[in-house]
Order: structure tokens, then C-alpha cells, then sequence
């Protein structure tokens, strides 16, 4: 018998928690399940305990997973870099991607959704602490691909993802989610008719904070799935 029903009612509890210190509404939170390295038959139990979105970090691994799950209902989100030869798989099997960071991705991702499916759901993935090793546009780049994504009608540009810069004290997280949300505020003034809505931000470790810094999406992985073997 595993922990994955009990994890994810913790999990669960903890949205709600900090939803409610925020004064913010509980629906305005998707709790994502990252299910990298995880069995599909994890993640049909994830499902069967009530969860709908997954995230995968590597396209081999996920093709497998979704063949094996195609049967049941998810939504699935690739949240890891991707690399442009890998595009084909995102573009035509996946919901969403969170890690967009250069329009030469956005590019083949335009060319390769097929017509039949809804627009794909983008993030773009901001280095938000300016870290040289972390993948992520500058913010100062954010305005010209914005504007492109906004001529690409394969694609939805929904809004942000960042992973703050590991060990900080909490405080800067914090600063970091909420310079973040006012990235998104000033493209959703920019950019009125665009579906900005996306804060992807928090993970097991800081998902109180990004909850109160305004986040929409919450990653989690380790905290419903246990330790990686």
C-alpha cells in the first residue's frame, strides 16, 4: 500500500491553508503533479485519488507514460528545458509547456501543433535571480517574445514560471514570486488581449510562498510521490 492518497490530501491541506491566509480563492489553484521518474502506474494512482495534471521533465520518459495513460483523462504539462529536437513530442501530445525561454522554440512549436488540437498552453520560463547557470529569458527580453507568441495562433501564451534561486532565506523567495507576479501584471497591461492569467510557481519546498505571492500553479513532486529510488 503506498502513501500517495495521503500525501496528496496533506498537500491538499497545505494549499488550502495558505489559500486562506492569503484571502485567496482555492479555485484559482491547480495543484500540478510532477511525475518525472515516476511509474505510470503511479500516476494512474495519483488520478484515481482525484489529480489531473502531471508534469514531466523529459520527453523519452514521458512518451512512454503517455501511450501507457492514454486511456484515461489528464492533462499533461512538460515543465522541464526543452531541447528544439525534442518540440515534435510537446507540440503534438502535450497540453501545456512551462519552460519556454527563446523564440526559436516557439517557433517549431507554432509549426508542429497539429491544426486539430487546442492552442498549446505556453509559460515562459523567466531566470528570475539572474543566475548564469539556470535556464530562463532575462526579464528584459520578455516584451519582444511576448509579442511574438501574440502573432502565433497555435500557441497561448498563459503567463510565467520561475524556480527561485535555491537556499535563499525565504524572504527573497518571496521577493523573487512577487517580482514575478509584477512582471505578469505589467505584460497584462500590455498585452490586454492576450490569456495571461499563469503564475507557475512553487514547489514542495516554497509552495506557501508562491501561494501568496499570487501563484496559479502549484509543482509538486517528492511531497506526493516520496523520495526518488
Amino acid at each position: 500500500m503506498t502513501t500517495i492518497l495521503p500525501n496528496i490530501a496533506k498537500v491538499r491541506d497545505r494549499i488550502q491553508q495558505a489559500a486562506g491566509k492569503s484571502g485567496r480563492n482555492l479555485s484559482e489553484i491547480t495543484l500540478l503533479a510532477v511525475s518525472k521518474t515516476r511509474p505510470a502506474s503511479a500516476i494512474a494512482e495519483a488520478h484515481a485519488a482525484g489529480l489531473v495534471h502531471f508534469g514531466e521533465n523529459y520527453a523519452q520518459e514521458a512518451q512512454a507514460k503517455l501511450d501507457a495513460l492514454a486511456h484515461l483523462p489528464l492533462v499533461w504539462h512538460f515543465i522541464g528545458p526543452l531541447q528544439s529536437n525534442k518540440t515534435r513530442l510537446v507540440a503534438e501530445r502535450f497540453d501545456w509547456l512551462h519552460s519556454l525561454d527563446r523564440l526559436k522554440l516557439a517557433e517549431r512549436l507554432q509549426a508542429q501543433r497539429p491544426a486539430g488540437l487546442p492552442p498549446l498552453n505556453v509559460c515562459i520560463e523567466v531566470n528570475i535571480d539572474d543566475e548564469g547557470s539556470k535556464a530562463g529569458i532575462d526579464p528584459a527580453g520578455l516584451d519582444r517574445l511576448v509579442a511574438a507568441l501574440a502573432g502565433m495562433d497555435r500557441l497561448a501564451v498563459r503567463g510565467l514560471m520561475v524556480i527561485p534561486r535555491a537556499g535563499q532565506p525565504p524572504a527573497a523567495t518571496l521577493a523573487s514570486f512577487r517580482r514575478t507576479a509584477d512582471l505578469l501584471a505589467g505584460l497584462r497591461q500590455r498585452y490586454p488581449t492576450l490569456p495571461l492569467d499563469t503564475l507557475s510557481m512553487g514547489m514542495s519546498a516554497d509552495l506557501e510562498l508562491a501561494i501568496e505571492a499570487g501563484s496559479t500553479i502549484v509543482r509538486v513532486g517528492t511531497d506526493i510521490f516520496g523520495p526518488r529510488v
